[in-house]
């Protein structure tokens, strides 16, 4: 039987490993600091207009639906950035042939093309807790358009057919029911994968993405963590 000062060295061991725990836990998944992201985009790129707007509407909703099922938050987050984006070309929005915005970039414009789309989504679901070997950001071909194009794609488990998370339409659809995309390349936080007739193979890391970088050191700039873990 345990002594009275035993027991509360004990309880107070419990307490502080348990805190521990959570400061390693909340680490991987911190609380974004949406004041700060805000002053800190205003320096970056000016008045924020209506753009703060989106910005706080999508704060609320990292806020709100964190206790959903994730099928819940793939489609929530899927209809969000669908509705509050409007396709605009790269040349047109950024005088650049080919550029990723931030999700903060995207929003502060009300508007961006495929990719945009798709990393917003991207970090949406993996700050809602979406464990980052679920989703991949997905290169395909867009065979009714005749065009390249990007989605974001879920993966239930590694050997699941995937879910397709797609600017061009709000209903979510397993990937054997999108015959109009043809997969080429995906990427996350983790790696680099070859999707197409060859299989699913992993190929290296997202060093090899400038662009990727590109995004993630403009995240950092904006305020947002700089987390290894996206």
């Amino acid at each position: 039987m345990l002594t009275r000062l035993k027991y509360l060295q004990t309880v107070r061991c419990l307490a502080i490993a348990f805190a521990l725990a959570g400061t390693l836990l909340g680490g991987l998944h911190a609380d974004w600091d949406f004041n700060q992201i805000s002053r800190r985009a205003e320096g970056l790129y000016g008045p924020l207009g209506e753009g703060a707007q989106r910005i706080d509407a999508w704060q609320r909703l990292l806020a709100t639906q964190k206790p959903l099922s994730e099928s819940e938050q793939l489609e929530v987050v899927n209809k969000f950035f669908n509705h509050q984006l409007r396709y605009r070309e790269d040349l047109d929005l950024w005088h650049e042939v080919d550029y990723w915005a931030t999700p903060v970039q995207s929003l502060l414009k009300g508007a961006g093309d495929c990719e945009d789309y798709a990393i917003a989504k991207y970090f949406s679901l993996r700050h809602l807790g979406v464990a980052a070997d679920k989703l991949r950001i997905t290169y395909v071909k867009a065979l009714r358009q005749n065009r390249a194009h990007m989605v974001l794609t879920y993966y239930a488990t590694p050997t699941a057919m995937p879910l397709v998370l797609d600017s061009l339409m709000d209903p979510i659809l397993p990937a054997n029911q999108r015959q109009d995309l043809l997969p080429v390349y995906a990427f996350n936080g983790e790696g680099l994968w070859l999707t197409g007739a060859g299989g699913n193979k992993k190929v290296g890391d997202t060093k090899r993405l400038s662009r990727w970088q590109d995004v993630l050191k403009k995240m950092t700039a904006e305020g947002f963590p700089a987390s290894p873990d996206y």
